[in-house]
C-alpha cells in the first residue's frame, strides 16, 4: 500500500482496504491489524479505526473486542441482499428521471474496450460509472449517497469473479438498457431492476 498523503485519510484508507479486497491481498477469516495498516500508510490508528468501522457497516468485515477485524466469509445471500437493495435504487433513480442516453453509449463504449481486452479491473470500473450515471441523472443526492455507500464496485468484483466467466457477456448485458433508454422505454427502470438482479446468485428455494 501507498501511503496516504491527501485528505479525507478515513476515505483514502477506505478504498486502499477495498483496494485489497478486490486484488485478494486478504482472504476470508484474515485479520486486519489498526496498527499494521497505520504504519503502512503513514497515519494514525484513529483514521484507520474509522475506515474499518465503515467496513464493518458494508458487511465487508466484522469485529469483536478480543480479536479485532477480520475479513468475512461472504455468503450468496451477502451478495444477494446488496443487489436487491442496488436494484431498488436504481429502478427509482430513473423513475425520477431519465439519464442521456449519449453519455451512456460513452461509458458501453469504454465497457465494451475493456472487455475485449480481458482488462476485468476496467471493465469494473466503466461498469460502474455506467451505473452511476443512471444514478446521478436522477439529481437526488440522497438517492445517489446511498447508492454509493453500497461499495457498488467491490460488490461488483466479487460477483462478476464469483458467477461471471466471460468477459464479453457483462458489456453486452448493457446494450438493452442503453437502447430503451434511446427509443424512451416506460419499462426501462424494471429493464434496469432485472439487470441488476441478474448479476445476484438465485435466492435459495425453501426447505
Amino acid at each position: 500500500m501507498r501511503p496516504v498523503v491527501r485528505s479525507p485519510l478515513r476515505d483514502q484508507i477506505r478504498q486502499a482496504v477495498l483496494d485489497g479486497l478486490i486484488a485478494a491481498r486478504w482472504q476470508p477469516g484474515d485479520r486486519l491489524v489498526e496498527r499494521q495498516l497505520a504504519a503502512e500508510m503513514g497515519v494514525s490508528q484513529a483514521p484507520v479505526r474509522e475506515a474499518l468501522r465503515e467496513l464493518e457497516a458494508l458487511r465487508l468485515i466484522e469485529s469483536s473486542p478480543n480479536k479485532g477485524a477480520r475479513i468475512r466469509r461472504l455468503t450468496e445471500a451477502d451478495l444477494r441482499e446488496v443487489y436487491e437493495v442496488r436494484a431498488g435504487l436504481e429502478e427509482t433513480a430513473v423513475r425520477l428521471r431519465r439519464p442521456p442516453a449519449a453519455a451512456l453509449r460513452v461509458h458501453l463504449a469504454r465497457l465494451h474496450e475493456a472487455a475485449a481486452a480481458g482488462d476485468l479491473p476496467g471493465q469494473v470500473r466503466h461498469s460502474v460509472a455506467f451505473h452511476r450515471e443512471i444514478v446521478a441523472a436522477a439529481g437526488n443526492a440522497v438517492l445517489l449517497a446511498v447508492w454509493e455507500s453500497l461499495g457498488v464496485e467491490v460488490w461488483t468484483h466479487l460477483s462478476i469473479r464469483l458467477f461471471r466467466t466471460h468477459a464479453l457477456e457483462n458489456a453486452a448485458d448493457h446494450e438493452p438498457l442503453v437502447a430503451a433508454f434511446e427509443r424512451h422505454d416506460p419499462r426501462a427502470g424494471e429493464l434496469l431492476r432485472d439487470h441488476v438482479l441478474g448479476y445476484a446468485p438465485s435466492p435459495a428455494a425453501p426447505r
